[in-house]
């Protein structure tokens, strides 16, 4: 962790410090090999780097997301909509998918059912990141196909930990 510290000026010219800190993740050089699961693809070329697809119709929540599954050593592409993540999951082979379900044309959940129904998909580790944290959203989220229903905003480290665990 860095510390540091910054000062600032109120209303009446009265100088009072102010503490900050933050948290940086480490970089992918410094991931151990067991977090990053080497694995040897099908043409024996090792891969450092599993696949990850964010679907988010925020641009700022896909880029964020984007940028921790980065640090955290994923190969990570993106999806505004959930008929364009279908499409890429077409496309391509991801590791784990985590989506919104708030989305306008399809939400989450339809998403989740569809993605579900492609061949290969069937126990690709899916996770709701959402607003929504009502009573009952976690179970329609399980019952949808999700693996995990996370509520924003979220906690970068215990969000890497749980895909660690999937």
């Amino acid at each position: 962790m860095i510390q540091s510290s910054l000062t600032a000026t109120a209303l009446s010219n009265y100088w009072s410090p102010v503490q900050f800190s933050s948290q940086f993740l480490p970089s992918r050089e410094l991931q151990s090999t067991s977090r990053s699961q080497l694995r040897q693809s099908s043409q024996g070329i090792t891969e450092n780097n599993r696949r990850a697809l964010v679907v988010d119709d925020v641009a700022d929540v896909t880029d964020l997301l984007s940028v921790l599954l980065t640090h955290a050593g994923y190969d990570v592409s993106t999806a505004s909509s959930a008929p364009e993540a279908i499409a890429l999951a077409r496309e391509h082979r991801y590791d784990i998918i985590i989506s919104d379900i708030g989305m306008p044309e399809m939400n989450g959940y339809q998403l989740a059912q569809a993605l579900r129904s492609l061949p290969g998909y069937e126990i690709v580790p899916l996770v709701a990141v959402t607003g929504y944290s009502m009573f009952d959203d976690r179970e329609r989220s399980l019952q949808a196909g999700f693996n995990e229903h996370v509520t924003k905003p979220i906690d970068p480290r215990a969000f890497l930990a749980l895909l660690e665990q999937l």
